[in-house]
């Protein structure tokens, strides 16, 4: 099989993983596609494969202007003749890239998508497509087309001119996070409703999740950081600019390779701190969310945020630029009061519509609802994007280390009765005002002072009523109607605790002062890092730094020579041969010649030392 064929010898990969091999195949045969994966789930190749077997170019549209170069540095690792156009390259440097596209030079091209919808690039396709043809369009991170979506490119929604222009060429749109809403919105704006849709599982099983109540977050921060990641590349994320610059400057005062990374930084300094970051071992990046999207380091062992992040869909993209290479990786997320209401703020004092604000107000509240569960961390996070996990993931912080609890059974049946009894339609703040029998105009006007659960809640004052909504989505017994400006419904899992056939036990929050650091599953967690035992292996220091001088020979990141996978394989089995190293994952035709003998000599040097 072709495909296969490519996988191995290009790509160095023994077999596909998911739903990638029919995905490929879709596209090959001329499909339509949308594809939605999580970061690290290996959605690049669904696209570069098709690219190399079918005839012509492919054109991969990307907004990630600063990180075309890398990918297409890896591209060329292997082989693959690839290159990229954006406003970063002249006149003539793009000349000579379309002149390529003519000659039929190039397998794959990277464009931005302010370029593509130009008449001059369109006209080019169209002269390429007589030519050489063209192989397909990939529009990655499609969830800009999004208005609602945290990343949202209005240019982005232009890109329905392919169809219509190059009706007879395939399309895939791949993003790595995207609500129900959201998917609906990609199908629609780029006139994806015959595309067939392919959604992977969302679990990323190899992130460690962990939340804490903030107290002394800077050295919150440095305790885990000592604990987990002495010598590890990561992001700590911060919510303003001010922030960001005082952190860095802080872990660096502290003996960290810290930089900051915001909007506020003039270009060259930002492209400076990026490149470093992706390009040395051991940097830690503070930064706003401007810096990470689609950023393809895959040895971020840790994401830790110092203020609360926006939304679910945030949080999933923003701890999900962990772990890319499949390896154990933290996210780490200290919040309280302070972030509920300056983000609460941020949202109020916003220029958004009131619909736009009542909905991200709704985004919030799950995120809370995730903050405070007492569940699986795995189960909460992905529930809220319409998939199910059993629990006990054994990798967050409430299953290695259980939360105190109260048997919040009758609240939650009042809650419940309340959301019933107002039509399931209204939100946490309107419902806890009916529980506490608060006599507000709105609800005069609607007449809820006359239903049967007017004030009796009033054992709790609102914030306690607002935290049992939040852990009652979280908990799957109510769920969000974003469509519907995000009132509470009941769902099927509530029935039986309205019948009083089931109990229900909620986080009952702690003082900061005495609350439990975590210690226990900071300690199980060490014990599962990949790297632990190899960090002071000698073999391993010396790959690392032979993998290093490589890729500061040619002015690529390490990671585009090998992976930390690839080369913890390479400690593991120490091939002594050509045909051995040809064994190792990650090693295709093209890097087995161009490194095999390099890393061969490495590994013989060793054992000479050993035997001396």
């Amino acid at each position: 099989m072709q495909s296969l064929d490519s996988l191995r010898s290009v790509f160095g990969y023994a077999a596909f993983r998911g739903e990638q091999q029919a995905i490929i195949e879709h596209v090959i045969a001329g499909g339509d596609a949308l594809v939605l994966m999580p970061t690290g789930g290996g959605k690049s190749l669904c696209y570069q494969i098709p690219a190399l077997l079918r005839p012509g170019v492919g054109i991969v549209v990307s907004p990630l202007i600063a990180l075309m170069q890398d990918q297409v540095d890896a591209l060329r690792q292997l082989g693959v003749k690839a290159a990229f156009l954006n406003s970063s390259i002249g006149a003539d440097a793009a000349r000579a890239v379309q002149n390529q596209m003519l000659r039929g030079e190039l397998d794959l091209l990277y464009v931005a998508p302010e370029r593509l919808m130009t008449d001059s690039f369109l006209n080019l396709l169209e002269r390429l497509q007589e030519v050489n043809g063209l192989a397909l369009f990939a529009i990655d991170e499609a969830h800009c087309v999004s208005q609602w979506g945290h990343d949202f490119r209005p240019e982005y929604r232009a890109l329905t001119v392919l169809h219509e222009r190059f009706p007879a060429v395939p399309r895939i749109a791949l993003t790595a996070t995207a609500d129900k809403p959201t998917r609906g919105e990609i199908v629609e704006r780029l006139a994806l409703q015959q595309a067939r849709q392919f959604v992977s599982s969302f679990d990323r099983a190899n992130i460690r999740y962990r939340v804490t109540q903030k107290n002394n977050a800077r050295n919150q921060l440095q305790t885990f950081l000592e604990a987990e990641h002495p010598n590890d590349a990561g992001i700590v994320y911060c919510l303003s600019r001010k922030k960001v610059e005082e952190t860095a400057a802080w872990l660096k005062g502290q003996g960290w390779d810290a930089l900051p990374y915001h909007a506020g930084l003039d270009a060259t300094t930002r492209g400076k701190n990026q490149s470093r970051f992706l390009r040395e071992e051991g940097v830690v990046m503070v930064a706003t969310v401007a810096f990470g999207m689609g950023i393809d380091k895959p040895n971020v062992r840790f994401v830790a945020h110092l203020d609360l992040p926006k939304s679910m869909e945030g949080y999933y993209q923003e701890t999900g630029r962990a772990g890319r290479d499949g390896q154990s990786a933290n996210a780490w997320l200290a919040y309280g009061l302070g972030d509920v209401v300056s983000m609460r703020q941020m949202i109020d004092s916003g220029e958004a519509s009131e619909e736009r604000k009542r909905l991200e107000r709704q985004k919030l509240d799950a995120l809370l609802g995730y903050c405070e569960s007492t569940t699986c961390r795995h189960q909460t996070l992905l529930r809220y994007f319409g998939e199910e996990h059993p629990g006990n993931c054994g990798a967050c912080d409430n299953c290695l280390e259980p939360v105190d609890t109260w048997d919040a059974t009758l609240a939650a049946q009042m809650a419940l009765s309340c959301v019933f009894r107002t039509g399931q339609r209204f939100g946490a703040g309107h419902l806890s005002d009916v529980l506490i029998g608060k006599l507000t105009d709105r609800i005069e006007k609607l007449n809820h002072q006359t239903l049967s659960t007017f004030g009796i809640g009033k054992e709790l004052n609102a914030s306690q009523w607002s935290s049992v909504y939040r852990q009652l989505v979280a908990s799957g017994l109510l769920e969000t109607d974003i469509e519907a400006y995000g009132g509470l419904k009941l769902t099927e899992a509530a029935r039986p605790i309205l019948r009083g056939e089931q109990s229900v036990w909620l986080r009952r929050d702690a003082d900061p002062a005495i609350r439990k650091t975590g210690r226990q599953s900071q300690r199980t967690s060490k014990s599962r890092e990949p790297f632990s035992g190899a960090n002071d292996d000698p073999l391993w220091i010396a790959l690392k730094a032979k993998r290093i001088a490589l890729a500061r020979e040619q002015g690529v990141p390490p990671y585009v020579i090998f992976h930390d996978s690839t080369l913890l394989e390479i400690l593991n089995q120490r091939p002594r041969t050509t045909a051995e190293f040809s064994k190792i994952s990650g090693v295709g035709q093209a890097k087995l010649s161009r490194y095999a003998p390099h890393f061969i000599e490495v590994i013989d040097n060793q054992n000479k030392d050993l035997s001396q």
